[in-house]
């Protein structure tokens, strides 16, 4: 027996250095079944800094694109069908009013080994899922989320009322334990699309130990059960390691990650991530400009010589907005005619034509783009009218813009780059059309963020991708009501609009989809008519990517899973 034992522990250490990579696994790329290979590092730039990787904190498509190999939830999105897969849950029911969601929650998950725990590292249970889901519904400052769960679940919005200081250990009413593998979640009313909210990447479950243990510093703490464990995060960047006792194994039965390491690194400005793209000291080109595309690809001499690299595109159709938003609160614009007359005067052909090189399409049917199962083709929306522009602002005692303020226009971009001419543009044609001056402020996203939430940023650029794939993603942006004034949240746009909000909530408790959609495009419709936002354009996710880089997977909603992604230099 104890000869057995050393041999079976040899052989189990074989399997691991295979299996996980091991030491060397860069230098060696250890073969896996399906011609794969296991080892070696990606890497890639972010533009913005990422302070804050607490998926309840990490309220940008940046930080969740970290977050997201780091934590797991409940339900995922298929990167091909878009359709809502088991994740941590190993099934998943839905009662026929979609009032109760029954999850079967899976075994044999482990978190990331950490301090934190008794053991170094421990498994998921079901009392983790209902702490995550608690948490999510709480009113603790940690807790960015927003308001989406407080009229969805049963409990959810008293519950935040009494956790504005600490945690009840007593959770949402509406969420609740059957046995240790079962938990239930009821909704106030029927909500047949609530499974996809399930699968936003804030929704991502983590241990209560985390929380206990870090508290506020659990923004740097992050511990999940993905396929992918920090190591690193300081001003440079930030580095990830693999999880070798991660659940998943791909369709060969090969145990994922195949990954080594992921490494994403600070970049000023675009130029400076083109240029370390074609010098191979990154892998992935995130966001390319349209007018940039031919640079890196290089002239048919470079390709001929060889000097290029090879790589290959990846696009997709994105669920995506870049808007102008407005505080309607303010001074400035709280007079909805204000705002239309801003919608008016801008030509959104000329700016993606002129001022962006081609790059985007003009938003010409209101702020929701289409997607799975949502048309916008019948909104109506604003089309260029100097003329009617002229006239709103001289209703509102502004003729010629004579006597309106000089107003920062918060714009987080860096000076000369694609968002930086776009707004320009804006600013060109607000003065040219009604005689209107805006002091365009350049700003980091978290400067921005901090700008939105103290009311210094009365009109300011941003953008959005849908959390999930329906339109109440983007919806859910404008609604206020009393519940999630008294929260911690509230819409960034501070609009309200009662009308609104009742149509929304009509279309979360249809379940008949042409009904839901038909209160979804009433909602759009106000949005554009009072023009809250002024959708800009819309566009494709353009990702350039090393040919050395393999399995490399992305969706409308700009989602990439690391974990699949192989690297194999021989080629």
């Amino acid at each position: 027996m104890q000869i057995f034992k050393y041999l079976s522990a040899f052989f189990t250490l074989c399997f691991l250095l295979i299996s996980c990579g091991g030491a060397d696994a860069d230098s060696q790329q250890l073969i896996a079944k399906g011609g794969k290979n296991y080892g070696g590092e990606l890497k890639f730039s972010s533009p913005e800094i990422i302070n804050n990787l607490f998926p309840l904190g990490a309220q940008d498509a940046y930080s969740q694109r970290i977050t997201s190999q780091i934590f797991e939830t409940l339900l995922k999105l298929d990167l091909e069908t878009m359709e809502v897969k088991p994740c941590l849950a190993e099934s998943y029911k839905v009662n026929e009013n979609a009032t109760l969601f029954t999850f079967k929650i899976r075994k044999g998950v482990f978190f990331h080994e950490d301090d934190c725990f008794e053991d170094s590292q421990r498994e998921l249970t079901v009392n983790d899922v209902k702490f995550s889901l608690d948490f999510a519904c709480s009113g603790l400052k940690e807790n960015k989320f927003g308001q989406q769960l407080l009229n969805i679940i049963k409990g959810a919005s008293e519950f935040n009322e009494k956790t504005k200081i600490k945690f009840d250990e007593g959770g949402v009413t509406g969420i609740k334990i059957v046995d240790s593998q079962t938990l239930q979640i009821e909704l106030k009313e029927s909500f047949v699309g609530f499974d996809k909210i399930l699968t936003m990447t804030n929704l991502s479950i983590f241990p209560k130990e985390s929380y206990e243990s870090y508290g506020s510093k659990i923004s740097t703490h992050p511990i999940g059960t993905g396929p992918f464990k920090l190591q690193k995060m300081d001003k440079k960047g930030i580095v990830l390691i693999r999880n070798n006792n991660y659940w998943r194994k791909d369709e060969f039965g090969n145990q994922l990650p195949f990954l080594d390491k992921v490494e994403m690194s600070y970049v000023k400005e675009k130029k400076s991530e083109l240029q370390a793209f074609s010098k191979k000291e990154i892998d992935i080109l995130f966001d390319i400009p349209g007018d940039q595309i031919e640079f890196l690809l290089g002239s048919l001499k470079d390709a001929q010589n060889g000097k290029n690299v090879k790589h290959q595109v990846e696009s997709k159709s994105s669920y995506n907005i870049e808007y102008i938003g407005f505080n309607c609160q303010s001074p400035e614009f709280k007079n909805p005619k204000i705002r239309q007359a801003f919608n008016f005067a801008i030509d959104r052909r000329v700016i993606t034509d002129v001022w962006m090189n081609g790059d985007g399409y003009p938003a010409n049917f209101g702020f929701v783009p289409s997607m799975v199962d949502f048309s916008n083709e019948n909104i109506k929306d604003v089309i260029n009218d100097d003329k009617k522009a002229q006239q709103l602002l001289k209703e509102c005692g502004f003729p010629g813009g004579i006597g309106f303020p000089v107003v920062d226009f918060y714009v987080n971009a860096s000076n000369g780059s694609t968002n930086h001419k776009m707004c320009l543009g804006i600013a060109d044609e607000l003065k040219n059309v009604l005689g209107i001056s805006l002091n365009i402020k350049l700003c980091t996203l978290q400067e921005l963020e901090a700008a939105i939430l103290n009311g210094k940023a009365k009109i300011w650029r941003s953008g959005w991708v849908a959390d999930y794939p329906d339109a109440e993603s983007f919806l859910n942006l404008f609604y206020l009501d009393e519940i999630s004034q008294k929260s911690n949240f509230s819409n960034s746009f501070k609009y309200q609009n009662s009308s609104f909000n009742n149509l929304l909530q009509l279309a979360k408790k249809e379940l008949d989809s042409k009904k839901r959609n038909l209160f979804y495009e009433k909602c759009s419709q106000i949005i554009v008519n009072e023009s809250p936002a002024i959708p800009l354009i819309n566009d494709d996710f353009i990702v350039m990517v090393n040919k050395r880089v393999r399995n490399f997977k992305t969706n409308e909603m700009e989602h990439v899973d690391f974990s699949s992604i192989f690297i194999k230099d021989n080629n």
